[in-house]
């Protein structure tokens, strides 16, 4: 069973103390560093941070300086649900044997493009085994380490260096990948999304998944918005990043024991009334400045369709069929 959890209420309940220094070469306003610094801060110094190839991990670890203050493994853009198995398995075997009498966590932190597409196949094989590993994405949509090349966590329509929007391609022409419904297909313990913008909700959804692992994987899906890849100034970034859940472009819930619970201030959002404008979130970015208005009534249209998904399976959650 999961371990009672002390959840945050203000940033007074979040500790001072900081497992990744400054002095890194990130952006000023680098969403996924901002997710990386608070997921620390609510797992504690006793972890084991297994990163892929990307901008978190060319940002921290420039030879021969690093930013993590706790133990950390850079791996291959395709293999970090494996190596981070292989990790949980030793500090298991370690415990059962005696030669280790702590339990050491194990956190995977990766970008879109680690998850997504190049790193899906280890992520699946981590999750359909069981692993006890919190396997946090910071999506910031694309392949920003290398310049910007579309991922399948790009949105429809977004302009990237790889899908270019003209008169006949109108950036990426496909819609952005459901990365949640495949994690949630493996009926791992728990699953989440999260918003740099709301760090009190962050923080508890780390506070929470890693209280399962006894059970089995916990994964964790964070918008992590990215200033240059995004088309935005920095000081904006958390402007545009609460705007993704005001709008419901991103919304928040939770995968808990197979129960969809849809979280505040998303459940609000379900009335289509209560949302902010798309097309101030949308305006506010480059990579969308070619959209036309028509583009964006479809995009609202996926997104209402979107939700009215999350809320039937909300709904559904949790009530046994009559047939059973």
């Amino acid at each position: 069973m999961a371990m009672k959890v002390k959840l945050a209420k203000s940033f007074f309940d979040i500790t001072r103390e900081e497992y990744l220094a400054p002095g890194h070469t990130a952006c000023p306003a680098c969403g996924a560093l901002l997710t990386a610094r608070l997921v620390l801060k609510a797992a504690g110094p006793d972890v084991i941070v297994v990163n892929p190839t990307g901008c978190l991990e060319v940002t921290t670890t420039i030879y021969p300086y690093t930013a993590w203050g706790v133990p950390y493994i850079h791996v291959a853009f395709e293999n970090a649900g494996a190596v981070a198995s292989g990790i949980e398995a030793a500090i298991k075997s370690l415990n059962k044997n005696g030669s280790l009498k702590r339990n050491t966590k194990v956190l995977v932190i990766a970008g879109d493009g680690g998850t997504y597409d190049i790193g899906l196949q280890a992520l699946s094989g981590m999750l359909e085994r069981g692993h006890g590993v919190l396997y946090v994405l910071y999506d910031n949509e694309a392949y920003m380490n290398t310049g910007i090349q579309r991922s399948g966590g790009t949105p429809k329509f977004a302009r990237t260096t790889t899908m270019p929007a003209g008169t006949v391609i109108r950036g990426k022409i496909e819609k952005k990948k459901d990365i949640m419904s495949i994690v949630m297909a493996h009926h791992i313990p728990y699953a989440a999304t999260a918003n740099v913008a709301f760090p009190i909700d962050l923080v508890n959804k780390v506070r929470k998944a890693l209280s399962y692992l006894n059970e089995g994987p916990a994964f964790i899906h964070v918008l992590a918005p990215c200033p240059p890849g995004w088309g935005f100034s920095d000081e904006k970034m958390i402007e545009i990043a609460r705007l993704a859940t005001e709008t419901g472009y991103f919304p928040l819930y939770e995968w808990d024991r197979d129960r969809l619970i849809i979280n505040p201030p998303s459940d609000m959002y379900m009335d289509k009334r209560l949302r902010k404008s798309l097309r101030e979130f949308v305006k506010a970015q480059s990579r969308w400045s070619h959209v036309t208005d028509e583009e964006i009534k479809g995009l609202e249209k996926d997104i209402d369709d979107f939700l009215n998904y999350l809320w039937r399976l909300s709904m559904g959650s949790g009530v046994p069929t009559p047939y059973a």
